[in-house]
């Protein structure tokens, strides 16, 4: 059998997915080739985990993922084949669901400042022929799904590393790496060049850890050397369980400590890092109501605003020090792998949803690739300090959301959540967190220039959704 013949026995289906980026293609080919460039492209819906990756892209490189279909849970052995610099790189599969597959990443030139990326997949299915009809529908489907994602956060992330590409590289330490938002973090900021060491609290596993107690007031300032920024989001849960007595304790006394060793810390290093960047919550502002606010306001009432008045004051001495100091006043972030998205989906997905309390009060959301490039605009930015909300312009009702939420996944929503539910289910928690109207503005991301990838609620659904209308 001749050579192309057998390469014919192994493919029954071929997809290829094609995009014009505005980026020159050393570009998109560098983006592609450092660490992190595979979790970034994984889709939330859908999320993979790496196990184990040893080399680049390079020929010889391996990886072995974690992946999921429905129920089914499995490892997907990839190797990768060829490679040619600027131009395109190939992986197959070694061992995994398929029978075969064949995936090609090319690069080709259009000006200095353009280039298409284009993907073709060659795969076989174990499957008869009678099947293969059938297998291969659900393949092209799944793929173009997942593609049509790729290609958009690709040309998205390296539209805003791009801006500030006449910049030095940082290197970065970050706290509460192992939530959702630092898990995400890591790969954004890794795929544009930045190095980052992350702050545990167990034994360091490589030179990328650097170990610290809060509790304990431990952290060597020797381990900070030639740190260009610190991203602080470590903290106590608030969105887990009631708010007993002994989880209020620990809410607070895990910021308060986190963040006061921090600041003191970087405040007396020399040379000391160029931003202090620490995480706090649209919570600051109580409940609005049907009033908007903005950075200016003052904090409102409630244990949330108290917690996050507290939190942003222990910042204090990294601002004195004459640091440049950015405080993050997240909305409720927007991501399927995580916090208040990741609760309602399955009641949503049974067509179970419905008004959340009264419905009239409002949500300040933003999804989570804007929360990314948020921190990111926050820290390259040196004209961006204090306070910041981290929300999307568009604020909506529970009812907005609702419909909204029901509309992007297909779903009736004529079931309310009434409100006296809410309180005997989750007690003060849900009263504040759920049932208090919180309707900010992003004023000062906004004047700064900053560009949201996705401003209205329905956008940020079918994005990490994977619910795009066909074209």
């Amino acid at each position: 059998m001749t050579e192309d013949k057998a390469k014919e026995s192994r493919i029954s289906g071929r997809f290829t997915k094609r995009s014009v980026l505005d980026i020159p293609a050393e570009s998109a080919f560098s983006w592609h080739e450092r660490d992190g460039a595979i979790e970034r492209l994984s889709p939330p819906w859908d999320p993979i985990r790496v196990i184990h990756k040893s080399g680049g892209i390079q020929p010889g490189a391996t990886v072995v993922l974690g992946m999921q279909e429905g129920p089914y849970k499995y490892k997907w052995h990839a190797k990768h084949t060829d490679y040619e610099q600027n131009k395109l790189f190939r992986d197959e599969q070694v061992k995994g669901p398929l029978s075969s597959w064949v995936h090609t990443h090319r690069f080709e030139t259009l000006s200095e400042s353009q280039c298409v990326l284009e993907d073709t997949i060659e795969y076989k299915p174990y499957f008869s022929s009678i099947s293969q009809f059938l297998a291969d529908h659900f393949v092209k489907k799944k793929l173009n799904r997942i593609f049509d994602w790729r290609h958009r956060t690709t040309e998205a992330d390296l539209a805003i590393h791009a801006r500030f590409q006449h910049l030095p590289r940082k290197k970065i330490l970050m706290s509460g790496a192992s939530g959702v938002l630092g898990q995400k973090l890591i790969p954004f900021f890794k795929t544009g060049g930045h190095s980052v060491l992350t702050l545990v609290r167990r034994t360091p596993q490589n030179d990328s850890e650097i170990f610290w107690d809060p509790a304990k007031g431990t952290l060597n300032p020797a381990d900070l050397k030639g740190i260009d920024a610190i991203i602080h989001l470590s903290g106590e849960n608030v969105g887990e369980g009631r708010w007993t007595k002994e989880k209020k304790r620990r809410i607070i006394e895990s910021r308060l400590s986190s963040t006061g060793l921090l600041a003191r810390t970087a405040a007396a290093l020399s040379p000391k890092p160029g931003v202090f960047i620490s995480a706090s919550a649209t919570g600051y502002y109580g409940d609005c109501g049907s009033n908007v606010a903005t950075e200016d306001q003052p904090a409102g009432n409630g244990f949330l605003a108290s917690v996050c008045q507290q939190w942003e004051d222990a910042t204090q001495p990294a601002l004195d020090s004459g640091m440049r100091t950015v405080i993050m006043r997240l909305g409720v972030v927007l991501t399927p792998e995580g916090g208040a998205l990741q609760k309602y989906l399955l009641p949503y997905k049974l067509g179970l949803g419905g008004r959340i309390g009264p419905g009239s009060q409002y949500i300040s959301w933003i999804g989570i690739d804007d929360t990314l490039a948020a921190f990111y605009w926050a820290m390259m930015s040196e004209d961006v300090s204090g306070p910041v909300n981290v929300a999307s312009p568009n604020p909506v009702t529970y009812i907005e959301f609702s419909k909204t939420l029901a509309s992007v996944l297909s779903r009736p929503a004529f079931i309310p959540l009434p409100a006296f539910l809410i309180r005997l289910l989750f007690g003060q928690m849900g009263v504040e967190g759920i049932l208090h109207s919180t309707r900010t503005l992003p004023d000062r991301l906004t004047k700064s220039g900053f560009y949201f990838r996705h401003p209205t609620l329905e956008e940020v659904f079918r994005h990490v959704l994977g619910k795009q209308r066909s074209a």
